[in-house]
C-alpha cells in the first residue's frame, strides 16, 4: 500500500485519521490507490505535467530569477472533501457574502454600522481601500462583491477557519477548472464513481452573474473582461474566463467613452460595452479619479459607472471589506446585518493599531504570523517561529512605524494531505479558496482551489512563494449541494 509509511507528524491528516486508517469521505479512494501499480502514479503525474506544458497552463512570477512564466505546479492526488461537512462550508460563505456586501453597501452611505459603534470608524475611514469616489452609490442589486475567494484553512482541532476573504480582483479559479479536466485526463478510472461535485458550469455561472447586474436599460448586454495585459500573474486566468464565457478579453486601449457610455473598439466598429469584469485594482480603473499617471484604466469610466451607464465587477471600492484590520470584525458585522452567529469562525486576530494588542504582538513576535494589511499573494509576511532575529526586530520597527498596516495570527498548523513526492505519499499543508459568484442570486463553486505548499514542513501555499494546487472533490450526497441562494439587495441593509 501507498500510504504504510505515511505519518502526518502532528497534525489533522485529511485522509487518513490516527492509526493510519482512511477517513470515511477518502476511503473508497485510498481503495482504488492501493490496486495501481507502484510506478503508475508517478507516470501519471508525469503525464500530468506535460499536459499542462502543452496546454501553455502557466502563472506569471515577478520577479522569479528563472523566468516571469512557469508552468502551473500540480499534484496528481486530489483532496476530498464530505459532503455534510462541506454543505456546513457552503451554507457559512453565502452568510459571509451576504454579509460583507451588505456592509460595504452601508459604509458607502448611511455608515449605520459605524454610528452604532459595532467598527470602529477610525479603523474603516483610515483603510487604503476606502474609495472617497464610490460614497452615496449604490450598485444594481446592492451588490459589490460579485466574485469572491474566502480563503480557509483546518487547524489541528480538525475545524474550518476562515483565514482572509479576498474581495477585490480574487484570482485562482481558472486552476480550480483546469485542474479538474486534468484529472480527467490522466485518473479517469480512479475518478469515475467517486460521485463527485462538478465545476465545469463556473465560466457560465459566472456570465450569468456578471449579466444579472447589467445595466437596467441594457436589453442585450455585452460583457468584457478587462485584463492589465501579458505581464500581469493572472493573465492566463483572464485570457481561459474570456474564451470559457465567450467574452471579449480587451485592455484599456480597446476601451473609450463616448455621449457617458463606454464602448469597444472591434473590426466592425464600435460596440457598447455593458458590464466589465475587470481584472485590475482600483488605483488603475480610471486616471481621471485614481491614479492619474495608469494607461491600464480607461479615462471617466467612473463617471459612466456612477450615472449606472456601466456595471463593473467587482465594484470599485469593495476592498475595504477585505482589509486585513477589518476582517477580524466580520463576525461582528454578520451578526449586526443578519442577526446570526458566524457559522465558519475566523482566525484568532490582533490588531497592532490597538495599543494592548500591538504590545503582546511585539512581545511574541517568535510565536506569531505577522501580516501587512493589504499585501497579496504572501508578500510582506513575516513567519515569526521561523524568522531570524534580525527579520523579527524589522518587522518590529514596521509594526511601531506604522501600526494601521499590521494585524497578526497565532502560527496554525495547517492540515495534511498526501501529495506525491518521488514515489512516496507524503503529508503536506493545505490551504482552500472556495469562489462564490453573487448577482440575483449566491452560488458557491463546489470545493475551489486547493493550495498545497510543496516544501516539506513549509506552510506558505502560494503559487508565488513556490506551491501547487490539487483537484478538490466535493462529494455529491448533501441534498441541494451547489444550490442557488437569493441574494442580498441593498434594501434588506437596513
Amino acid at each position: 500500500m501507498y500510504h504504510t509509511e505515511y505519518s502526518p507528524q502532528g497534525c489533522y491528516d485529511e485522509m487518513f485519521a490516527d492509526g493510519g486508517q482512511p477517513r470515511p469521505a477518502g476511503a473508497k479512494f485510498v481503495e482504488r490507490l492501493g490496486a495501481l501499480p507502484p510506478a503508475s502514479l508517478q507516470r501519471r503525474q508525469q503525464a500530468a505535467e506535460a499536459t499542462l506544458r502543452n496546454m501553455g497552463i502557466t502563472f506569471n512570477v515577478y520577479g522569479h530569477k528563472a523566468g516571469t512564466e512557469k508552468v502551473w505546479p500540480f499534484d496528481l492526488l486530489p483532496r476530498i472533501i464530505d459532503a455534510d461537512e462541506w454543505s456546513t462550508i457552503e451554507r457559512g460563505l453565502h452568510q459571509r457574502v451576504r454579509a460583507l456586501n451588505m456592509f460595504i453597501d452601508d459604509i458607502y452611505n448611511d455608515r449605520k454600522i459605524i454610528k452604532d459603534g459595532v467598527v470602529p470608524g477610525e479603523l474603516l475611514m483610515s483603510s487604503k481601500t476606502l474609495r472617497k469616489h464610490c460614497e452615496g452609490f449604490r450598485p444594481p442589486l446592492g451588490v459589490w462583491c460579485h466574485i469572491s475567494g474566502v480563503d480557509l484553512v483546518r487547524d489541528v482541532d480538525g475545524h474550518f477557519y476562515v483565514l482572509e476573504d479576498n474581495l477585490r480582483c480574487p484570482s485562482g479559479v481558472s486552476y480550480v477548472l483546469e485542474n479538474r479536466e486534468i484529472m480527467k485526463r490522466t485518473f479517469p478510472h480512479v475518478f469515475q464513481g467517486m460521485s463527485v461535485a462538478p465545476v465545469e458550469d463556473y465560466a457560465e455561472r459566472l456570465l450569468e452573474t456578471l449579466l444579472d447586474c447589467a445595466p437596467a436599460h441594457a436589453t442585450n448586454p455585452t460583457a468584457v473582461v478587462l485584463t492589465p495585459g501579458i505581464y500581469n500573474s493572472a493573465y492566463f486566468e483572464h485570457t481561459f474566463l474570456a474564451q470559457q464565457m465567450g467574452v471579449e478579453l480587451v485592455q484599456g486601449t480597446d476601451l473609450f467613452v463616448e455621449d457617458d457610455f463606454v464602448y469597444m473598439n472591434t473590426t466592425q466598429g464600435r460596440e457598447r460595452v455593458d458590464v466589465i469584469y475587470r481584472r485590475i485594482d482600483d488605483d488603475f480603473l480610471d486616471p481621471a479619479c485614481f491614479r492619474a499617471d495608469s494607461t491600464l484604466g480607461v479615462e471617466n469610466l467612473m463617471s459612466v459607472y456612477r450615472q449606472g451607464n456601466v456595471a463593473l465587477a467587482n465594484a470599485p471600492g469593495s476592498g475595504v471589506a477585505d482589509d486585513k484590520a477589518v476582517y477580524a470584525y466580520v463576525p461582528q458585522v454578520i451578526k449586526y446585518y443578519l442577526g446570526e452567529d458566524a457559522i465558519l469562525p475566523n482566525v484568532p486576530t490582533y490588531l497592532c493599531s490597538d495599543e494592548k494588542q500591538r504590545e503582546y504582538v511585539l512581545a511574541n513576535l517568535d510565536a506569531l504570523v505577522v501580516k501587512p494589511t493589504n499585501e497579496s499573494g504572501g508578500y510582506g509576511i513575516l513567519m515569526g517561529p521561523q524568522a531570524s532575529d534580525a527579520e523579527r526586530e524589522r518587522c518590529a520597527d514596521s509594526i511601531r512605524a506604522n501600526p494601521r498596516e499590521w494585524i497578526a495570527q497565532p502560527m496554525l498548523k495547517l492540515s495534511t494531505v498526501p501529495t506525491l513526492v518521488g514515489d512516496q505519499l507524503q503529508p503536506r499543508h493545505v490551504d482552500l479558496r472556495p469562489f462564490v459568484l453573487c448577482g440575483k442570486e449566491i452560488y458557491v463553486m463546489p470545493g475551489g482551489l486547493t493550495r498545497v505548499a510543496l516544501v516539506e514542513g513549509s506552510m506558505v501555499v502560494n503559487s508565488s512563494q513556490g506551491g501547487g494546487s490539487k483537484d478538490t472533490w466535493v462529494q455529491r450526497n448533501a441534498p441541494g449541494l451547489g444550490g442557488p441562494h437569493h441574494a442580498v439587495a441593498h434594501q434588506e441593509a437596513s
